[in-house]
């Protein structure tokens, strides 16, 4: 069984960057895949960005250019690199770990608040 942690979530002035990590316990993560979903009061969860197999990062439309999602072995942990913020993207953003037959395990971690102040 893996146990994911965030971090790295906090208030930052539109523009500013924030680096969310996801660190995995209990076993190295297992792709799969692992995301950075967000959700935001009133507002449906969404996927944001996304890593298949330790493949290249796919992003949503409201995020390219500005967010990159990568992967340290040595750390055990998922990153997400934000730039460019912006006050829309203030939300809990949650790590999740799809693995097994057909990807059906799946796991989750607690969520971290990003604000972004205009």
């Amino acid at each position: 069984q893996v146990q994911l942690a965030e971090s790295g979530g906090g208030l930052v002035q539109a523009g500013g960057s924030l680096r969310l990590a996801c660190a995995a316990s209990g076993r190295p993560f297992r792709f799969g895949s692992v995301g950075w979903y967000r959700q935001a009061p009133g507002k449906q969860r969404e996927l944001v960005a996304l890593l298949s197999d330790m493949g290249s990062g796919r992003y949503a439309d409201s995020v390219k250019g500005r967010f990159i999602i990568s992967y340290d072995n040595a750390e055990n942990t998922v990153y997400l690199q934000m730039n460019s913020l912006k006050p829309e993207d203030t939300a809990v953003y949650t790590c999740q770990e799809r693995s097994g037959p057909a990807w059906g395990t799946v796991t989750w971690g607690h969520g971290t608040q990003v604000t972004v102040s205009s």
